[in-house]
């Protein structure tokens, strides 16, 4: 029984969701992954900036071979909320991705993001504006992605499961970009936990920017019922997967409960660093205590390649899983989260 479910829920839940939960491991069994295993490294220590560093350093020789080919770096924050500092990602964790660099990459290193809010004032208010001066002898910049307003396009599902098209940042879609995602390490009010696939395919949707005259927003299509929402972000993922470089999954101060606006600080004082983002979220996964099942976005990101989600098939580095887990108790709404994984009761008869 994982945290945040009472037994006689979890009781409820499973009942409905038994055959489901025999599908995941299933699901992954069907679909061979496309490399044997994945690297992830894993540190704990009192100093954010520092775990940061440290987790990209454990696994630069993932990194290196892809990032010298690139022109510049995007590193891609989590600013979801402008009234939760917890909810976003820290300075200090930019700050240890830029410390990382600054010896082994000389070039431009763009900070962009697609808030739900207004992505400049999430700039200001959390410190990122103060970044850039900190790094001067580095090209630093801030790009708010919704100002920005380039885009291609992906069909996803909604409501009805029709077909609706959504515009994703083209930045984020760049060959010539190495991107970083600077995740955060959270309990989620729709799919159980966000970490680093979450972050970039709810980061990528756009909104309206500070100087269009209506306000429209592609992230609210990413809402559309607990089973479309996991498949439209594996969607996304499998669109952005070709893009992505690697992944910090900042830890030191986790939040738990009513993710990601409004759950209560956990002083994991960890860092997850890898290539492989699915990986990364397993690892993290694990170190929140929280069934690996019961994500199903990552379920389906590992049953089609996106990356690995066997942990059996992971090369941890640095410290062990064992040693630094921390259950995380869960949102309140998680036993209806979980419905997604048994059966649908509305659908019409059977054609043909």
């Amino acid at each position: 029984m994982g945290p945040g479910v009472s037994r006689r829920g979890f009781l409820r839940v499973s009942a409905g969701a038994a055959g489901a939960a025999a599908a995941a491991p299933r699901l992954l069994r069907a679909e061979a992954a496309p490399f044997a295993t994945s690297v992830v490294s894993l540190v704990r220590g009192e100093v954010r900036r520092k775990n940061v560093a440290e987790a990209l350093a454990l696994v630069e020789d993932q990194i290196l071979p892809v990032l010298r080919q690139k022109k510049y770096v995007v590193v891609k924050p989590n600013v979801v909320s402008l009234i939760q500092p917890l909810a976003a990602s820290h300075a200090d964790a930019l700050n240890g991705i830029l410390d990382f660099l600054a010896p082994r990459f000389k070039g431009p290193v763009v900070i962009a993001e697609s808030s739900a809010a207004n992505t400049f004032a999430g700039y200001e208010q959390f410190g990122y504006t103060k970044v850039p001066a900190e790094h001067r002898d580095r090209q630093v910049s801030l790009v708010d992605l919704n100002d920005e307003g380039r885009y291609e396009t992906l069909q996803i599902l909604d409501d009805h499961l029709h077909l609706q098209p959504v515009r994703l940042a083209a930045r984020l879609l760049d060959p010539d970009a190495y991107v970083i995602c600077a995740g955060a390490m959270k309990t989620h009010n729709a799919v159980v936990a966000t970490l680093s696939v979450k972050n970039m395919a709810l980061g990528a949707p756009l909104r309206s920017g500070p100087k269009d005259p209506a306000r429209w927003s592609d992230k609210r299509r990413y809402h559309v019922g607990i089973r479309q929402m996991h498949y439209n972000i594996m969607l996304t993922a499998q669109r952005m997967r070709p893009f992505w470089g690697a992944t910090v999954i900042d830890g030191f101060e986790g939040m738990e409960g009513n993710g990601p606006n409004s759950g209560l600080p956990v002083p994991s004082r960890l860092a997850i660093a890898s290539t492989d983002y699915v990986a990364a979220d397993r690892v993290g996964i694990e170190a929140m205590g929280i069934n690996p099942e019961w994500v199903g976005y990552l379920i389906y990101c590992g049953a089609t390649g996106v990356g690995q989600y066997d942990l059996a098939k992971i090369d941890v580095r640095g410290a062990r899983i064992a040693e630094v887990k921390r259950p995380y108790q869960l949102h309140q709404d998680v036993e209806r989260m979980l419905e997604w994984m048994g059966p649908m009761t509305d659908l019409p008869r059977k054609l043909g």
